[in-house]
Formats: structure tokens, sequence, C-alpha cells
């Protein structure tokens, strides 16, 4: 038997075949179902997709966020006020400043603090907040850069977020789970010689942005493979609830910090940089044009920041000294309360929300007096914007799910809530 013959007899299992051309038609032309993920590398851990596809083209797919076991929501309902904080680091744990910021305001607006707050704290959260923007912009176009091929890219971008890193385990002790910020203030003041350092930083990641962007930008297979790929309309965008860099790249103005102004954002400037397309290139372009625009931000911020306390002046939020605690009783006594039954906040309910490095990043609080909240309800972006990638890998091949995915920049932790 020849070898055309033997190949003939493998693809359909007959012998009768009397050319390739019959194998063709004989073929069956039904769908084919395929798992991309939780194991695939671009999945981001936990995700798992469900692709109907015809040949290499996506027909339908069921996108399913798997488990990470967080649970933040109904944690919150058996922790202090203050001990939810921990918490919080872990929804979008690749900037999680930003996460503590936005709890700690829902609280404050429930009990009247937030135009109490000392302008110090106010400039140590923007800057510890935009630190935190810059972190998870580099590690969004730096892995996805990666994920098509491009490692020298994210090696330098993962480089430059490692001196942020580092400069934040300053600033709280912790490298990744910051838990610094408090209902009230901050745990602790900057360190000494924290301008100089992050001055020093801020001139060093400027220019690992230039030698990116000379990588990536004209790179022919990094713009053949995104420019075009996963778009999505103005109008779908606000449809589907879509927030931050996803929504900006589409054309939607939406930025909270300068639409709803919170901290001391009326006080700098800052641009909001906007996309047309709303494909993976131009999610891109706007994720490193922020990182500039967060540059320019905290260059404001240690120029302005005034000297004063880090934490507000009011015995229901704030520890006593350690001296105190230690030397006599009623300050002993308070440390106790505030630490085992935890902050006394009043009844009511509040909704607070700040600019996360995905978008409108939000909290909802319903307290009923005790130390604990009732319920809590977080509005992550991430969640919001998973739900949109079914839409947006459909019509593409299963190589586009990579970078259309990736620019998506889904984290688990604020999908499994």
């Amino acid at each position: 038997m020849s070898d055309t013959a033997t190949l003939k007899q493998l693809v359909l299992g007959r012998k009768d075949v009397q050319d390739l051309s019959d194998a063709e038609t004989e073929l069956p032309p039904d769908l084919m179902t395929v798992n991309m993920g939780p194991s695939h590398p671009a999945m981001h851990g936990t995700v798992r997709i469900v692709l109907t596809v015809d040949g290499e083209k996506i027909v339908k797919s069921d996108v399913q966020p798997g488990y990470l076991h967080r649970c933040f929501e109904k944690e919150s309902e058996h922790a202090t006020y203050t001990q939810v904080f921990p918490y919080t680091d872990r929804l979008n744990y690749v900037s999680p400043m930003i996460n503590n910021c936005g709890w700690a305001m829902a609280v404050e607006k429930l009990m009247g603090l937030t135009e109490k707050l000392p302008k110090r704290v106010e400039y140590i959260r923007v800057i510890v907040s935009e630190m935190s923007r810059i972190t998870d912009h580099l590690t969004c176009t730096g892995a996805s850069a990666m994920e098509l091929g491009a490692f020298t890219a994210f090696l330098y971008f993962l480089k430059a977020r490692e001196w942020l890193y580092e400069l934040l385990e300053k600033v709280s002790g912790a490298r990744l789970t910051h838990s610094y910020i408090r209902v009230g203030g901050v745990s602790k003041d900057l360190p000494p010689g924290f301008h100089d350092d992050l001055t020093l930083c801020l001139d060093k990641i400027e220019g690992v942005i230039v030698e990116v962007e000379a990588m990536l930008n004209t790179n022919k297979i990094f713009y053949d493979r995104m420019v075009g790929v996963g778009a999505m309309t103005k109008a779908d965008a606000i449809a589907t609830g879509c927030v931050g860099p996803i929504a900006r790249s589409c054309g939607v103005d939406y930025d909270v910090r300068r639409d709803h102004p919170y901290s001391v954002y009326n006080e700098v400037e800052f641009d909001v940089p906007l996309g047309t397309t709303g494909d993976c290139y131009d999610r891109f372009l706007v994720r490193v044009e922020e990182i500039k625009q967060s540059i320019r931000i905290l260059r404001q911020c240690l120029k302005q920041i005034p000297d004063g306390p880090t934490m507000v002046d009011d015995p229901r939020v704030s520890l006593p000294p350690k001296a105190a605690t230690y030397n006599t009783i009623e300050s002993m006594i308070r440390h106790f309360k505030h630490i085992m039954d935890g902050i006394r906040v009043p009844p009511g309910e509040a909704y607070s929300f700040v600019e996360g490095g995905n978008g409108e990043l939000g909290f909802f609080i319903v307290a009923d007096g005790t130390g604990r909240p009732y319920k809590a309800y977080v509005r992550s972006p991430s969640f919001v914007h998973l739900s949109t990638s079914s839409q947006l890998i459909q019509g593409h091949l299963i190589a586009d799910v990579v970078p259309i995915f990736g620019m998506i920049n889904m984290i688990g932790g604020e999908c499994d809530k």
C-alpha cells in the first residue's frame, strides 16, 4: 500500500477512497468545543473559557471566572471596620492601596469625617494611590506584551514596578498587601527620605517608558496583534458599564478623579487620555499615557504636601498613643474597645467610589450602629469588564483571546468576591 493510500485510510477509515479531495468533503462539519484555561498561562489563574470554534475562528464562548474563595462581602460582615482593610488588599492585589482608600472613604462618609481629615492625610492617600496605579498599569501592559512574545518589555516594566513596590514597602511595612490606610487617616507618616526616593524612582520610570515605547509602539508584530483586535464601540462600553482605561480607549470621557474629585485631586493638574477605536492597541496606549499622568500628579503632590498630623483628632476612630495605652487605664480601655469591638459607625448606608487601576471602584456599606458592617458590597470593575470578554472575542481567532483578555486586565480577587 502506498503512503497516499495509507493517509486516506487514516483520514476516513475506509479503503475505497480515490483521492484526498474525497477526504475533505467527508470530514464532519460540526463545530468543536475546546477549553482555554484555567491551566493556560494567559488565563491568569482561575478563569476558564469554553470556546466553540469553527476551525480557528471563535463562534461562541462561555467565560467562567472560577473560584478564588475570596468571599469579600460575606467576610466583611464578620470583621470590624478596621479588620476589613486586609480583605480589600486582596481584591485588586496589584494596586491594593487604592482599595484601602475606597473602603476608608466609605466608612468616613458614614461617620461624617470626610471634611475633617488633615490635609497631609489626603495628600499621602493620593501619593500612594497614584503609585499603585502605576504598578497596576505596568503589570497589565508588561504582561500583555510578554504574552505576545515581547519578553524584554515585560522585564523592563516589572523592573520599574519593583522600584515602586520597594518604596511602598518602606511606607507600609509590606510589599504587596499593605493595609496602610486607616479610617480617619493612615497608620503612620511617610518614611524619612521618601521625597528624594520617589523623585529618583519617577525619573527612572520615565526612562523605562521611553525604552519600552521604542520597542513596542511601532513594532510590526505587536502592532498587528493589537490593532483592530477586541474593539468595542463607545455605545457598547456605556451599555455594559465599562469604566477606566477600557471605556476611555473607546472615547468615554469619564474619570472619577476629575468628574467627582476626592482627596486633593482638585488641587492637581492632569489630563485624561482618550482613545478612538477601543481596540487592544488603544487600551495599551491609554494605560501608558495614564502612567505619565500619574507621574505628573505625584510630582505636584511632592511639591505641595503640607506638614501636619496623619490621623483625624477624633477618639472614636484614632488609637491612643502607645505610651498612654501602657500607662493609663482610660487609654488602655479605649485601645481595647477599638480593637475588639471596632469603630462604632452610626446606622445608615453610604456608597463611596474612587478611580481604581481598572476604573470606578465603589464600596457600599450598610451600618447598624455596631463595630461591624451589617452589609458590604464592592463595585469591582474587573467583574464588569470580564462580563464583556465573551462579546469581544467572538469572531476572532483563538490566538486573539490572549491580547484581548490581557488588556481587559482581569484581576481574580475582584471577580470572585
